[in-house]
């Protein structure tokens, strides 16, 4: 009996398993290091890749990336660890943050500059979800008013949603990751779903609530893709700036600063050289 129990569950399991659909939507993510900053890279942006991986149970973190001019190697990296999606951070001058989202191999792929960065480690998130779970995706109605950010719009959600059946995924959601277009930028938050009193931990009957976990960051988008890290310019933002371009107007801001002071100092004295009083001879008579 053992032996006919065991052939049926057996033969029930594997059509249940033929019946399941499978979803090989897989991400890579790389971050990438200069030479000259290999060692000295911020510690905010390791935490925030970090954070993705927690929340990306179908991702794979592959090692750092020795070189930022040819890119095209990421796609047959992403090709040899069977992924669709590319995330690739780039790092510059210890504090610049870039992100690549791309769908390899065929494109597009986006050019993002990263943002007011906060991490779940940070003591101000309280809220808490269970490892592997799957997220709802909420996006902003403005999404849909451009063509851009409804490209935007797609390749986050190939990249952000688990699909079911993930490895290390759970089937079920208890959290909610938030996309909004504020001033021209994705601001992207991660809320935990609550259904009970955070002083009490018991069950209320009120309306669910939502408590941030994190991260949090800002996406400034630079440039559209045709290709996956390569081919013809979609888009390009107009008002991007780059961090050095307003590190240097800040510096020559302070500069002019400087030599107004300068200037007013040397007109002064200037001015009173010229209204200053003549020697009187009788001065120095009771001396």
């Amino acid at each position: 009996m053992a032996s006919i129990y065991k052939k049926f569950t057996n033969a029930d399991s594997s059509a249940d398993h033929q019946q399941t659909p499978k979803n090989k939507q897989r991400i890579f993510n790389i971050l990438l290091e200069f030479s000259i900053i290999y060692i000295y890279i911020y510690y905010r942006h390791r935490h925030l890749i970090k954070d993705l991986e927690i929340l990306l149970p179908q991702s794979k973190k592959d090692s750092k990336l020795d070189t930022k001019k040819n890119l095209d190697v990421l796609n047959e990296l992403a090709e040899l660890n069977n992924c669709n999606n590319v995330l690739f951070f780039e790092a510059r001058r210890h504090e610049d943050l870039y992100l690549w989202a791309s769908r390899a191999p065929s494109g597009p792929s986006i050019k993002f500059h990263v943002l007011n960065i906060h991490t779940m480690s940070e003591l101000k998130l309280t809220g808490n979800c269970l490892k592997g779970s799957r997220p709802i995706l909420s996006f902003d109605s403005n999404f849909d008013s451009s063509l851009p950010y409804q490209l935007v719009k797609t390749l986050f959600e190939q990249i952000f949603s688990v699909p079911i059946g993930t490895r290390k995924s759970k089937p079920f959601f208890d959290h909610v990751m938030s996309f909004s277009i504020i001033d021209d930028k994705v601001w992207v938050r991660n809320y935990q779903i609550s259904e009970k009193d955070p002083e009490t931990g018991s069950d209320t009957n009120q309306l669910t609530t939502l408590v941030e976990i994190g991260p949090r960051f800002v996406l400034n988008v630079i440039r559209i893709f045709e290709g996956s890290f390569n081919g013809r310019t979609l888009f390009e933002n107009p008002e991007f700036n780059t961090p050095t371009a307003v590190k240097s107007a800040i510096k020559r801001l302070k500069s002019a600063k400087y030599n107004n002071r300068v200037t007013s100092d040397t007109r002064q004295k200037m001015k009173e050289m010229k209204h200053s009083l003549p020697q009187d001879p009788l001065d120095n008579v009771f001396k």
